[in-house]
C-alpha cells in the first residue's frame, strides 16, 4: 500500500512494482489452495535466486503453508530425503532443475505435487494467471512458517523449525542493522534458501527496497548490476567479498553509490576488509546459524573506533559482536553453563537466545533438548568475551588443534596466512603427528595470477604468531565449500592420508 509504485523485485528483464509483487504472491497463495493445500501443509520449493523463491516466501506463509526452501545443490537423494522428512506434498521448481526434480520425486515415499516454473509450458504463469488472489490469515504468530535444513555434514540433516514471530522480528533487525529504506537496492548474492536468504526476503520488502535477483553467483555479473541498478546492499560469505574485490573489473572504480555489506560463515580476514574500504564497500560482521533465523550478533561499530589505523580497525570488524535488537545478550559460557570472565581470554562456547531462536528441530525432541540444555542454544562455536561485551570467536570446538599440549586455534593461524599478499583464501586443520600428536596444516588458495611459495607462506606465519602455531605444510589449491561459500573442513579431513614431517 505505501511503495506500491516502486519497484519491488528485478528478475532478469522482468520487473515488478510492488502492486504488482502483492498480487503475484497472493495468486500464488490462491493457486495453492485451489490445488488443495490445507493450512499447515508442507510446500517445497527448489529454485535459483529468482522470483520464484522470492514469491514462495510470501504466497506460502499467505495460504497458510509452511515454506521449506531446498538448497539446490544437494543430491537428488538428500533433497528427497527433506522432502520426506518434512512431509511436503507440493513442490515448485525451476525449470533449470527439471532432471533433479523428477530424480527426488521418484525417491519421494508419498504423492507429490509437482509445478514446474520457467519450462517450456511455463506452468507456473498459468497457474497464477488462472488463480483468484487470496490470503489466509495467521491465527498464531508461534505458529510454524518455515522449516530449514541443516547441511547435515554429520548424520542426515535436521529440520529447523521457524516461527512467523521470529521471522517477523529478525526481518525487522535486519532490516534495522543494515539500514534498508525504500532507496535501497539490494543483490541476492546469498542464497534464499539458506535461513530463508537471513530473513533478508522479508526484511527488503518490510523497507520498501528493491529486491535485485541473481541467480547465480558471478562476480563479473554482480559489477555489471552494481553499476547498472546501483545495488546498495549485499550479504554473503567471505568467498564472495573475495571474489568481488579481485575480479577485473574492480579495477574500472569504485561503485557508483556506497555498498553496505553483510558478511557470516568465517570472520572475514583483515587483508580482505581493507580491500574493500578501498573499493567504497563497507563490510560488517554477523554471525549466527540456521538455528537462529541466520544472523543473531552484529559487529555494532562505534564512531570512535573511526580514528584508528585501518590495520585495528579490520582486527575489530572481525568479531562475531553483540546481540542483534532482537535478541537476548550474547553469552560465552564454560562446561558448567556459567559465563567466563570478560577478559578477552577466556575461551568458553557461545550461547544465544532471544526472539530469534528456533522453535527445535523437527520430530527430534532429543537433538533440541541437546542443542537447548537450558533455555541457550549452544553454537559449538568457542569463542572469548571481550571487557566491551563484544564476542570474538577462536574456534569451532571440534576445530581446536592440540600440538604437544598446546591448544592453536585455526581461526588465529588463517588470519595470519590471509594477511599474505598473495592469499585469496585459506583454510587451516589438524593433521596427525607422530611426535606432536597434530600439527597445523595449511590449504591456501592464490589470488589470480599471484604466487607463493609454501616456505614463503610458513615464514610470513612465524613473523606474527608463535612458531609451534605455523603450518607445518601447506597444500595450494582450490578449497571444497558449501553451497553458501562456507569452506568444507570435514572434506579436508576426509582427504588427509599423510603426517607432514
Amino acid at each position: 500500500m505505501v511503495f506500491a509504485d516502486r519497484t519491488a523485485v528485478v528478475d532478469g528483464d522482468a520487473r515488478f512494482t510492488y502492486r504488482e509483487f502483492h498480487e503475484r504472491c497472493e495468486r500464488l497463495a490462491g493457486a495453492l489452495i485451489q490445488r488443495g493445500v490445507e493450512a499447515g501443509d508442507r510446500v517445497a520449493v527448489l529454485a535459483p535466486n529468482n522470483r520464484i523463491p522470492l514469491e514462495a516466501h510470501n504466497g506460502v506463509p499467505k495460504a497458510g503453508a509452511v515454506l521449506v526452501a531446498m538448497n539446490f545443490r544437494l543430491s537428488p537423494t538428500e533433497l528427497a530425503y527433506i522432502v520426506n522428512h518434512s512431509g511436503a506434498r507440493t513442490l515448485i521448481y525451476d525449470h533449470t532443475y527439471a532432471d533433479v526434480a523428477d530424480q527426488l520425486l521418484q525417491q519421494v515415499e508419498h504423492s507429490v505435487d509437482a509445478i514446474e516454473a520457467n519450462g517450456p509450458g511455463n506452468d507456473y504463469e498459468a497457474m497464477l494467471a488462472g488463480a483468484q488472489p487470496l490470503s489466509r490469515p495467521v491465527l498464531d504468530e508461534r505458529s510454524l512458517l518455515a522449516l530449514n535444513y541443516t547441511s547435515g555434514t554429520t548424520g542426515q540433516p535436521k529440520g529447523v523449525m521457524y516461527r512467523h514471530r521470529g521471522a517477523y522480528l529478525t526481518a525487522l533487525a535486519g532490516a534495522y542493522h543494515s539500514k534498508l529504506d525504500n532507496s535501497s537496492v539490494f543483490l541476492w548474492t546469498l542464497p534464499m534458501f539458506h535461513c530463508n536468504g537471513w530473513c533478508y526476503t522479508w526484511a527488503v520488502t518490510a523497507a520498501g527496497g528493491t529486491h535485485l535477483c541473481l541467480p547465480h553467483v558471478d562476480p563479473q555479473r554482480i559489477w555489471q548490476l552494481i553499476r547498472e541498478e546501483g545495488v546498495t546492499h549485499f550479504n554473503g560469505a567471505p568467498t564472495v567479498l573475495s571474489m568481488v574485490a579481485y575480479d577485473p573489473a574492480a579495477e574500472d572504480g569504485p561503485p557508483p553509490r556506497p555498498i553496505q555489506i553483510a558478511t557470516g560463515g568465517a570472520p572475514p580476514s583483515p587483508a580482505i576488509l581493507e580491500r574493500m574500504a578501498e573499493i567504497n564497500m563497507n563490510v560488517t560482521h554477523l554471525y549466527g546459524l540456521t538455528e537462529t533465523y541466520g544472523p543473531a550478533t552484529i559487529c555494532e561499530w562505534q564512531p570512535e573506533w573511526d580514528g584508528l589505523p585501518i590495520e585495528e580497525q579490520a582486527k575489530i570488524k572481525a568479531r562475531q559482536g553483540v546481540g542483534w535488537v532482537t535478541s537476548l545478550r550474547a553469552r560465552v559460557v564454560n562446561d558448567t553453563g556459567g559465563d567466563v570472565a570478560a577478559n578477552g581470554q577466556e575461551m568458553g562456547e557461545i550461547a544465544l537466545r532471544g526472539n530469534g531462536l528456533m522453535a527445535g528441530y523437527y520430530n527430534d525432541p532429543d537433538a533440541t533438548a541437546r542443542a537447548v540444555p537450558d533455555g541457550w542454544f549452544r553454537t559449538g562455536d568457542l569463542a572469548v568475551m571481550h571487557p566491551d561485551g563484544y564476542v570474538e570467536i577462536r574456534d569451532r570446538s571440534k576445530d581446536i588443534i592440540i600440538s604437544g599440549g598446546e591448544n592453536i586455534a585455526s581461526i588465529e593461524v588463517e588470519q595470519a596466512v590471509m594477511s599474505h599478499p598473495s592469499v585469496l583464501e585459506v583454510a587451516v586443520i589438524a593433521h596427525p603427528h607422530e611426535k606432536w600428536g597434530e600439527v597445523p596444516v595449511a590449504y591456501v588458495g592464490l589470488k589470480p595470477g599471484a604466487d607463493a611459495s609454501e616456505n614463503e607462506i610458513i615464514e610470513h606465519v612465524r613473523e606474527r604468531l608463535a612458531h609451534y602455531k605455523a603450518p607445518k605444510q601447506v597444500v595450494f589449491g582450490e578449497l571444497p565449500k558449501t553451497s553458501t561459500g562456507k569452506v568444507q573442513k570435514y572434506v579436508l579431513r576426509a582427504g588427509v592420508s599423510s603426517t607432514p614431517s
